[in-house]
């Protein structure tokens, strides 16, 4: 296990599922944390970290959290499909004021994205087939686009400003999977554990992609940049083939792109477009 990072690391979206059980493992490691949320932290605040109740549109209130930190870990904002306007706040107002704090304290942003940045990419065939991490942004949702849109933002503040950033390309972080798609999909609270820990400590990370998902045998993901920070997940999804490989649903739209029920929503082509039938399509 890596030696607990030198300076505070700051946590945003600490309220949320996966927030808490960040900060309950990170805490356990003997990190000591900064946690914040528009909404009320809901556990006994662990040992060595203090919460400040904010919202990420509060540019002013998040640099002054940050300040003397090492690291965000930044999983804060909206986090499934909503209305533009929802999403335009937290997701892209907020995420500057992250950026800018991160330049001035000098420090790493490990920033949660999400599968449905590329969520209209077809499903592999076959393993040969699986997707890359320099592939063409293909959004969902104004969600999913939130987090293509944040990605770039790293790609800018590395290009211009030498702030280090990890982007996690999270599948579906559950305590186990629920149905069919999550056999390919899921990451396990543990290894999301690893993962940031393994992405806040490695000595140097630049502007990279790393597809979440636990070791799954059925993963649609491919090659990344996990081995600049040395992670590799150890859980795995098949162990609940039997339990929910056969649920699945029976939406023809859901059924065939990776973001699943993200794509079908609002959705208002006739059909799906023919497969592979134009370049840009």
């Amino acid at each position: 296990m890596p030696a607990a990072p030198a300076r505070p690391v700051l946590l945003t979206g600490a309220s949320g599922n996966l927030g808490r059980a960040l900060a309950r493992g990170l805490a356990e490691r003997g990190w000591t944390l900064r946690l914040t949320d528009i909404a009320p932290f809901p556990d006994p605040l662990p040992e060595r970290a203090r919460f400040e109740r904010m919202d990420l549109a509060e540019g002013v209130d998040l640099l002054h959290l940050a300040e003397g930190c090492g690291a965000i870990l930044h999983f804060g904002g909206v986090s499934t499909d909503q209305p533009f306007n929802t999403v335009l706040g937290p997701n892209l107002q907020g995420l500057h004021h992250v950026y800018e704090a991160a330049r001035r304290e000098g420090a790493r942003v490990v920033f949660a994205s999400s599968n449905h940045s590329i969520g209209f990419h077809e499903r592999p065939g076959q393993a040969n087939d699986r997707l890359e991490a320099d592939c063409t942004f293909r959004p969902d949702s104004f969600y999913g686009l939130s987090k293509a849109y944040g990605e770039l933002m790293g790609r800018l503040y590395w290009d211009k400003h030498g702030v280090e950033n990890v982007n996690l390309r999270i599948g579906s972080c559950f305590p186990e999977p629920t149905d069919a798609r999550m056999l390919s999909t899921w990451l396990s609270y543990a290894d999301l554990l690893r993962l940031c820990e393994a992405a806040v400590t490695a000595p140097r990370t630049g502007h990279c992609v790393i597809w979440a998902c636990s070791d799954n045998p059925a993963s649609f993901w491919g090659a990344d940049h996990r081995a600049r920070i040395g992670w590799q997940p150890q859980d795995s999804a098949e162990a609940w083939r039997d339990k929910v490989g056969g649920i699945t649903s029976g939406n023809p739209v859901t059924e065939r792109y990776q973001g699943g029920g993200y794509t079908a929503k609002d959705y208002s082509r006739d059909t799906p477009s023919p497969r592979d039938a134009f370049a840009l399509d």
